[in-house]
């Protein structure tokens, strides 16, 4: 089986990616992806968007509390009942786990972590989307056996939904 995480610059397109693959496999996937919020044409946050449509708000400049990425609040509640439980359907169900994203602020949360690690040990594949930089917890991802990472760049971005769905093929015979 193979585990798929996506990695590369912001806003190279990681998140559209994921979304056309969900797009493409329609009714076989469960998790979620992350959109940005943008007021005034000015990105003010993150909404995070579970597969089968709930969504809520991940982080945003104006969430106040302990817990901030840079500009941004952090709303671990937001990730640890949608995503957590997202993730967790789509590993009950034996359907391709959508995890966008294995970033600075959904790692964070320890009940994330454990079902990130939990999911890439299921019998489903996941596809996910990581932090590029350096950190201990993504690098172990990195080095399992069962994990392919794809760089996305500008020369391979429209090419990597077809290569992503012929490497997920196998799943489905």
């Amino acid at each position: 089986m193979t585990n798929i995480v996506l990695v590369g610059p912001p806003r190279i397109g990681k998140t559209t990616i994921i979304k056309a693959v969900v797009a493409k496999l329609s009714g076989k996937c469960a998790g979620f992806y992350t959109e940005e919020i943008k007021e005034n044409g000015e990105r003010v946050g993150f909404q995070l968007v579970t597969v089968d449509n709930t969504s809520c708000t991940l982080s945003h400049r104006d969430i106040v509390g302990h817990i901030h990425v840079g500009k941004y609040g952090v709303d671990l509640a937001c990730l640890e009942s949608a995503g957590v439980m997202a993730i967790r359907k789509g590993m009950k169900t034996r359907q391709i786990v959508i995890i966008d994203e294995i970033g600075k602020m959904e790692i964070l949360s320890r009940p994330f972590r454990l079902t990130v690690l939990d999911a890439f040990d299921s019998k489903s594949p996941v596809l996910s989307t990581m932090l590029v930089k350096r950190n201990p917890f993504c690098d172990k991802i990195r080095a399992r056996q069962d994990v392919e990472v794809l760089e996305v760049t500008e020369m391979n971005r429209d090419k990597l939904v077809e290569i992503i769905l012929g490497k997920l093929a196998s799943y489905f015979t």
